[in-house]
């Protein structure tokens, strides 16, 4: 198989992660057979310095001849001053998803046994370590919904709106990537929402009930408000399997998953949507969970498994090869059983460099 994608490294570590990454990627695909071709773009704060916007025309039109993009992280101090809507994130990940219709955010929460002591939460509470994914709604909600303004009123006051929208389709399709991931793990699905509260949510609930009752009668369901959803996954994220929540309760709730399984730096994403590749697979947009982190850009510091993880996906998700991603996901968890740690996750121990975590897994590829 010729594995075509666009690489987008962002700003700040973004290149970093993706330089240690690329070996492992041409790697695996050399040893099963298969080619990689693929091409760099700039985007984020990067795309703002070289083409004068977030998501540069090449860049776009580079992701549109590819069959899946790789993109490592954008945004940063530096581009702060902009307006709101010209700031990287904003200005190039919303029309990414936009523009590729990618409304499905699979985002996996694992923490290892051996990874006990990077988690917040005490080591008794998850004796065998944290398995979790959260399949966000990623394109409707308050993120895109209409009007959205800021006007200033008569009496000099101002006021800003935002508009939280949700089609029973929407929540319909993202129910059903939720039951075929709780399908392929442990058959439990957590709905989260806030019916007590949000009209959407009323229909969020009664939309999944319904989905799930009618198409899949093997899943367990489950239904909680996202207040108490986040208290749960404190006190108790080993009872979590597949956790599915609209697109601004998703942003928020993955990333305290984030938190207590370590290190934003261990964790990776997939966005899917209904578009297909030339291979007649998902096109989606892989990234690390983590940020931009600019007080260690330039250090070779940062942990570059997130980024290393979100190739796997890639492999998985858009070009089917399940052997190829499962190689690089042992490789990545034998690595860190030996204990072989940057410094987010190294509590004490001697830390290494992205380049040597990256030559680590490697060796074990």
């Amino acid at each position: 198989m010729q594995i075509n994608i666009a690489i987008l490294p962002g700003d700040y570590i973004g290149p970093e992660v993706m330089a240690v990454a690329l070996p492992v990627l041409e790697t695996v695909l050399r040893r099963g057979g298969h080619s990689l071709k693929y091409s760099t773009h700039a985007v984020g704060g990067a795309g703002i310095d070289a083409a004068g916007k977030a998501l540069p025309d090449a860049t776009l039109e580079a992701c549109q001849q590819a069959d899946a993009i790789l993109f490592g992280s954008v945004g940063g101090p530096k581009w702060e001053k902009l307006p709101p809507h010209e700031q990287p994130e904003r200005a190039a990940l919303l029309p990414l998803r936009k523009h590729f219709r990618l409304f499905a955010n699979i985002r996996p929460g694992f923490l290892p046994k051996a990874l006990l002591d990077a988690s917040p939460i005490r080591s008794e509470r998850i004796p065998e370590g944290i398995d979790m994914v959260c399949i966000r709604e990623l394109t409707g909600g308050l993120y895109f919904g209409q009007p959205k303004r800021t006007t200033v009123l008569p009496d000099g006051d101002s006021e800003a709106v935002d508009t939280m929208i949700y089609r029973k389709s929407e929540i319909e399709r993202i129910t059903d990537v939720a039951i075929a991931t709780a399908r392929a793990r442990r058959r439990r699905l957590l709905s989260v929402d806030k019916a007590n509260v949000l009209e959407t949510s009323v229909l969020w609930r009664k939309t999944v009930t319904e989905r799930v009752a009618a198409t899949a009668p093997d899943i367990t369901l489950a239904h909680m408000y996202v207040d108490n959803a986040a208290m749960q996954l404190v006190r108790a994220p080993a009872s979590v399997d597949v956790l599915l929540t609209e697109n601004m309760f998703g942003d928020i709730l993955s990333d305290e998953m984030a938190v207590i399984c370590g290190s934003l730096g261990m964790l990776s994403s997939a966005s899917l949507g209904d578009v297909k590749n030339s291979h007649g697979l998902p096109f989606g947009l892989y990234e690390p969970a983590g940020g931009t982190a600019p007080d260690i850009a330039g250090k070779n510091l940062a942990n570059p498994c997130a980024q290393i993880l979100s190739a796997a996906l890639m492999l998985r998700h858009s070009f089917g090869l399940h052997a190829e991603a499962d190689a690089i996901d042992v490789a990545v968890k034998k690595t860190i059983a030996d204990g072989i740690r940057t410094a987010d996750i190294a509590f004490g121990a001697i830390a290494v460099s992205s380049s040597e975590m990256g030559a680590a897994v490697l060796a074990r590829l």
